[in-house]
């Protein structure tokens, strides 16, 4: 499932700009179909224009029936009546996602036979003092068995002791889920903490569920800025 909201605050109509010839959703969708580890993929959107692209050249939407304020709950509200085991999210503004990582996460829960892992997501290392700053990028930290402890747009952990090195990891946007996880966060009310930071993987983690974070080398071009946009071309181009 791959939500697509038109409108973002920070780059409007982001989804629908030109990357190579071609929308960047529709890009994000190819990409996705082409690891050929999904049994199907959707684009959710809330977009007439984004619902048409993916129609017109071949692919599957869902339209939202209801206005949606983060991705998991429009991914929840399209999967409630599908048969599903497990449900991959991955973000219509990430057109360069690899299977690599996406086959990583699927894994989580074929290891995971007890059942106890509610979510899987990815991380990534970071090194460079303005990413890790910028409040654009999410940083996560985990505990010992690699489970999320919390997500932040501040820098954490904070580096008080100068003599213990410590590593830094972006949270990509990329989830599996199991879908009553998915149900569960749908079915709850925005939570203090997810509303401060406006990071909707707190929220699972204020209701007590599980996320695995699986470290990836893979640092795919996201899309949140013009900016990022013009590297996402030149990224292409390489």
């Amino acid at each position: 499932m791959i939500p697509a909201r038109y409108s973002a605050s920070r780059f409007p109509g982001k989804l629908m700009k030109d990357l190579g010839g071609k929308p960047v959703i529709l890009r994000t969708y190819e990409a996705a179909l082409s690891t050929n580890l999904f049994d199907d993929v959707f684009i959710v959107t809330d977009s007439d224009i984004i619902f048409e692209t993916i129609e017109n050249a071949g692919g599957k939407a869902i339209m939202s029936k209801i206005v949606h304020e983060c991705g998991s709950d429009r991914i929840a509200e399209a999967v409630e009546n599908i048969e599903a085991d497990i449900v991959i999210n991955v973000q219509g503004d990430e057109p360069f996602i690899d299977r690599v990582s996406l086959s990583k996460l699927i894994d989580v829960f074929k290891q995971d036979t007890n059942k106890e892992i509610d979510l899987a997501s990815l991380k990534v290392e970071i090194t460079n003092k303005e990413d890790i700053e910028n409040p654009n990028n999410v940083k996560v930290i985990t505990d010992v068995n690699n489970l999320a402890i919390y997500f932040s747009r501040s820098v954490i952990p904070y580096h008080r002791d100068k003599e213990i090195p410590v590593k830094y990891y972006k949270h990509k946007g990329v989830y599996a889920f199991r879908k009553q996880a998915l149900i569960d966060f749908y079915n709850t009310p925005m939570t203090p903490l997810e509303a401060s930071e406006k990071i909707e993987a707190i929220r699972y983690q204020e209701i007590g569920k599980k996320i695995k974070m699986v470290e990836t080398d893979v640092e795919a071009v996201g899309i949140d800025t013009p900016e990022d946009l013009e590297k996402a071309i030149q990224f292409l181009k390489s």
